[in-house]
């Protein structure tokens, strides 16, 4: 079945291999019109998948973003679309160098359940308007969203556009073995690696947005309740259950008593009733509750200092799977939560006086997908900026990287590779096809056989030795 509708989208797109501006816009146009009418519904989906899931975090964090996503792309789509005109070098000029944005054809997205609605569309959104065809496998973890986008996508687009497939491992497995034109995946780095390796059988291109263990710095010149007010959004939103979420937070020696306190005061006042409130949203599994248990157990029995919200006395409740955000003070590399990337609202606090030694325990994970800093000092954000890699970074808070429709989102090495967002992901899905046209007025057969004195002299005018054969 699944090969059928490949190949069902493989033949439109080779009816229709450059869809016009006013097709793409319909397109868009179309995936607006899913948000309007349907985004209730999404949301209450969503949060019936999770158990619980804050309908203020999914307008915010899914819909919102996508909205905003269809109005940029409807405003710049049709300048993204341009052939240009770039340099033509001396030697081959008057000729023209061009560059035209061409529909790479059928592309296959496979989408994960922690922000099933925003991350099955944004990279569909950008593979549509570069005028490909789309087929989306959304996670199994979230079954109602992923059959209530299937049954509306079918409602709004001919099904040789775009199809939402829906399945458990097996489909998803047959699905990235299909040879697309472009495979895009937003998951975790272990299943990464497996959907790398099975697409590059067919040497698919593949865009890759996994995670990892993104540090935050909280350094001696920052300014502390504002530090503690963006971790504690970033860790509570969606229960910590982001790709970009702080992963551990390095505190500067100069806040070691400090922070805990700052931490627990801004959790309390952004979430004063955590136990009850439907601002906090569940864990998506009872699965991801227990690993979440087994983390902080192992880092109680390796020595850490557990930081509870003592104003929760509900929580943890396995019923609900809530767990709120709890500081593990003091980890080490020994702990899983330090080894893991946590997935969670767990957040481990470790504490540096040089810079250097920040930087040390950073380079012992691999590249992470965001890093973030807090500071107001120039010279060391210099520092943090040259001396660390990631796929992303925000300044003086927490996630707001991704929300930029100009800024490229992507990861770095096991974070993931390839970027999207805006024209990014425009380009992304785009074959960037150079063309070289030549003029009438070419000297271009002074470069063929047989050559004479004058292809000397133009050798040695470009630089070149020009000695002419015995």
């Amino acid at each position: 079945m699944l090969q059928s509708q490949f190949s069902q989208f493989r033949e439109a797109a080779r009816r229709e291999p450059y869809p016009e501006l006013a097709t793409r816009l319909r397109w868009i146009g179309a995936i607006n019109d899913l948000l309007v009418q349907h985004g209730e519904a999404y949301t209450k989906a969503i949060s019936q998948d999770f158990g619980h899931r804050s309908t203020h975090e999914t307008w915010m964090a899914d819909i919102m973003p996508l909205r905003d996503s269809v109005r940029h792309i409807q405003r710049h789509l049709a300048t993204w679309m341009r052939t240009q005109t770039v340099p033509t070098s001396l030697t081959f000029q008057p000729g023209r160098c061009l560059i035209m944005p061409q529909p790479q054809g059928v592309v296959g997205v496979i989408s994960p359940w922690n922000y099933p609605l925003n991350l099955a569309l944004e990279p569909t959104l950008e593979a549509l308007a570069a005028g490909n065809r789309v087929m989306i496998k959304p996670s199994e973890l979230t079954p109602r969203f992923s059959e209530l986008l299937a049954q509306t996508v079918a409602e709004a687009f001919p099904p040789d556009v775009l199809r939402v497939v829906t399945g458990g491992v097996e489909l998803a497995q047959e699905f990235a073995a299909l040879p697309w034109d472009h495979l895009f995946f937003t998951g975790s780095t272990r299943v990464g690696r497996e959907v790398a390796r099975t697409a590059s059988a067919n040497l698919t291109p593949v865009t890759l947005e996994l995670g990892g263990k993104s540090p935050t710095i909280v350094s001696a010149s920052a300014d502390l309740e504002r530090a503690a007010a963006s971790l504690v959004m970033a860790k509570a939103l969606n229960a910590g259950q982001t790709c970009i979420a702080p992963d551990y937070v390095l505190v500067h020696e100069n806040h070691r008593t400090a922070f805990a306190q700052a931490f627990s005061q801004a959790l309390q006042k952004q979430y004063p009733e955590l136990g009850d409130t439907p601002d906090y949203s569940s864990l998506v599994s009872d699965r991801h509750f227990d690993r979440q248990l087994e983390l902080l157990q192992d880092a109680r029995d390796q020595g850490a200092s557990i930081l509870t919200p003592d104003w929760a006395p509900k929580l943890p409740d396995r019923s609900r799977r809530r767990l709120p955000p709890t500081l593990v003070i003091n980890a080490t590399a020994a702990m899983r939560v330090m080894q893991e990337e946590i997935f969670g609202p767990l957040l481990p606090v470790l504490f540096y006086e040089k810079l250097d030694t920040a930087f040390e325990i950073i380079g012992q994970h691999d590249r992470p997908l965001a890093l973030y800093w807090f500071g107001q000092s120039a010279a060391e954000e210099r520092r943090i900026l040259h001396e660390t890699i990631a796929g992303g970074v925000t300044i003086n808070d927490c996630i707001l990287h991704i929300a930029q429709t100009n800024l490229p989102f992507g990861g770095v090495g096991a974070s993931g590779y390839g970027s999207y967002h805006g024209e990014w992901g425009f380009k992304n899905f785009s074959k960037l096809k150079p063309i070289f046209r030549q003029s009438p007025w070419s000297g271009a057969h002074l470069m063929r056989a047989p050559y004479g004195k004058m292809f000397d002299w133009l050798a040695r005018a470009m630089g070149g030795r020009g000695q002419s054969s015995p």
